[in-house]
């Protein structure tokens, strides 16, 4: 029997090592498809078009919004951030792991079409270790610095919307209990069925349009 694949939503303030975990995560798990984001901001440094981020126009995301292209999109700090819909509904399909890793505007936004993923959170842990991080980033005006504090402080009141919380201390301790998640996930009663003349068989989620 094959077991469907999971939509597993990660999330996190801006600075909480969302990323890096992630990163970390595919490294040794690459039946792991990883859903590349669209963005209109421009790319950091070492940030490839097509591996980090599907790097876009404000024209070319418009358009792709106009054509109903994304499972869900949001406007921050005056940027485009979206997730293409048809990678993500054809890995699931095909019986793969899918993870998102997107804001919590975005999070939630995808939540209202698939209840059933699975959410996890990720923190760090204080708010002295978060601003010292996006500060050693050396990417951000301290103006910029201080808005990116203040979201993170509107976004962790949202922690109870998810299914589980993972504080980013030690990265391979928090890589790990996320690996612990994903395979419980896929013990989930929910997500398999009894057929009286064929046993107990998984059930295929995908995200609605």
């Amino acid at each position: 029997m094959t077991v469907p694949g999971l939509l597993i939503i990660i999330s996190g303030p801006s600075g909480a090592g969302k990323g890096t975990i992630c990163q970390s995560l595919l490294q040794h798990r690459p039946d792991i498809f990883y859903s590349i984001s669209a963005t209109t901001r421009a790319p950091r440094d070492g940030e490839q078009d097509g591996i980090n981020y599907y790097f876009k126009s404000k024209k070319e995301f418009e358009e792709m919004l106009a054509r109903d292209e994304f499972l869900e999109w949001a406007r921050v700090y005056d940027n485009y951030y979206g997730t293409p819909r048809a990678p993500v509904t054809e890995a699931i399909a095909a019986g793969k792991d899918v993870i998102l890793e997107i804001d919590v505007q975005g999070a939630m936004k995808v939540k209202e079409k698939a209840p059933e993923g699975v959410y996890v959170f990720i923190v760090p842990p204080s708010l002295d270790v978060l601003r010292t991080r996006i500060i050693g980033r050396a990417t951000d005006s301290m103006e910029i610095i201080n808005k990116r504090m203040n979201k993170a402080l509107g976004e962790l009141s949202k922690l109870y919307e998810y299914n589980y919380v993972v504080i980013n201390d030690v990265v391979a301790q928090a890589v790990n209990k996320l690996e612990c998640i994903i395979e419980a996930e896929k013990c989930q009663s929910q997500r398999y069925r009894f057929v009286p003349d064929g046993g107990v068989q998984a059930t295929l989620i995908v995200p609605k349009s």
